[in-house]
């Protein structure tokens, strides 16, 4: 029941910001229905991190090479502009981000899907902070608003998930 009410008042939560912006938020919305895809595809595969992320390399590798290849022809693309030193930050940061991926997959194929669903509020949320606290980003009334009710369902369905599983535990280490 606690999941089901944290959901509603998530939803209530976009709804209004989505009413006090006056447009639907769908750049949001789609970051957090493909990362709750991601996150579901990562918890549930049976490949292990690195073939798994290999996979998605094999996958996106064409058409990320197709598009630096015509961003070079337009003579906009970094790598045929740029110092050696810009070149070699930008090759080094495919390793960079591939090293969280790897982990991120191990984790993800050891936890329970909720915990890896939390996990998905962390980096936005962080992201915030650092826009309002650092960069000076207005913080209306409407995002405290959203922010709250948002993340108050964020804890009531994290609860209910640590009470569920805690309560199964028990029955099972009675029994």
């Amino acid at each position: 029941m606690g999941q089901g009410l944290a959901i509603a008042i998530a939803v209530a939560g976009v709804v209004y910001l989505t009413i006090s912006y006056g447009t639907l938020p769908w750049v949001a919305l789609s970051l957090a229905l493909t990362f709750g895809f991601y996150g579901l595809l990562k918890k549930t595969t049976t490949l292990d991190a690195l073939n798994g992320l290999s996979l998605e390399m094999a996958v996106v590798f064409l058409p990320a090479l197709a598009y630096l290849l015509y961003r070079e022809s337009l003579g906009v693309g970094a790598f045929g502009q740029a110092g050696l030193s810009t070149i070699l930050l930008l090759a080094g940061s495919g390793a960079v981000t591939a090293v969280p991926l790897l982990l991120f997959t191990k984790a993800a194929q050891k936890i329970p899907l909720s915990m890896v669903g939390l996990l998905f509020y962390m980096t936005p949320s962080m992201q915030f902070l650092i826009g309002v606290l650092i960069y000076g980003e207005p913080f209306t009334q409407a995002r405290m608003i959203g922010f709250s009710l948002v993340w108050t369902a964020v804890l009531l369905y994290s609860v209910e998930g640590i009470i569920v599983q805690r309560r199964s535990m028990a029955v099972r280490y009675a029994g």
